[in-house]
């Protein structure tokens, strides 16, 4: 199990190991946790970023194969009193 050493409102970077016809690379998602839900091995969470005023949302499981390394970038500047960010999808920066 990977440990999960991230909270929602820190910034991440999750590797993807992304497999185009006989070739595989590696693909970043950089943004911002809105929650994590489940327990277990049905834990998931969810990441957001904002490219060229177009937010993008990705789900992943924590035990996904695809996953190669998450990073942590940064942590919340400000305490984050909730345990899902979902009013961040209000304000596109």
């Amino acid at each position: 199990m990977k440990p999960i050493n991230f909270v929602p409102g820190d910034i991440i970077s999750v590797h993807q190991i992304i497999k185009e016809d006989s070739k595989t690379r590696i693909q970043v998602f950089e943004g911002t946790v809105l929650g994590i839900k489940g327990r277990g091995e049905n834990k998931s969470f969810t990441v957001r970023k904002v490219v060229s005023n177009v937010a993008v949302e990705r789900i992943w499981p924590v035990e996904s194969p695809s996953i190669q390394k998450i990073d942590l970038k940064a942590k919340s500047k400000k305490k984050v009193r909730r345990a899902k960010l979902y009013y961040l999808r209000k304000s596109v920066k």
